[in-house]
């Protein structure tokens, strides 16, 4: 009976082996559909596509501002510890109100997996379409993803 199992195994990886050969011979002999590119070479006219997640960037204007409020629901969606807000508290009008002094962005933590983006209510972070992270440093690999000196767009809470 194991004999048996055997040949089976046997034949069913032949019939795998026969079918990759046969999609290899396909694209081999035509070549109207390009796959593969050619990576360096093509930087100029790489196109990725719109989905593509490279690393999480946070957006600023002309005037340097965020539209972080500092509610820290990036922080807890991701799920293992890639981002980390650092607030403080300014007074404004005699009121104490929650800033933004930090937002703290591990790369080298990051599984793109897209939950900060999504759990971001004033839409404050997105995702890049970097791809290019090789250093030789992993402290690199650590950014502030809030410019110095910005603060809050007006309008956002």
């Amino acid at each position: 009976m194991s004999v048996g199992k055997y040949i089976k195994d046997v034949w069913g990886a032949v019939r795998s082996l026969g079918r990759g050969m046969k999609r290899t011979l396909y694209y081999f002999t035509h070549h109207k559909e390009i796959i593969t590119q050619q990576y360096p070479d093509n930087r100029e006219t790489l196109n990725l596509p719109e989905r593509f997640k490279g690393e999480v960037v946070m957006p600023h204007d002309e005037k340097n501002e965020h539209r972080c409020t500092g509610c820290q629901a990036c922080e807890l969606a991701c799920p293992n510890g890639t981002i980390k807000v650092v607030t403080r508290f300014d007074m404004i009008d005699g009121k104490k109100k929650k800033a933004i002094d930090k937002l703290v962005y591990h790369l080298e933590l990051c599984t793109m997996c897209n939950l900060c983006i999504e759990a971001c209510p004033s839409d404050a972070i997105k995702m890049a379409q970097t791809f290019e992270h090789s250093v030789f440093d992993r402290n690199k690999l650590t950014k502030i993803l809030n410019n110095p000196g910005s603060k809050i767009m007006d309008g956002v809470e």
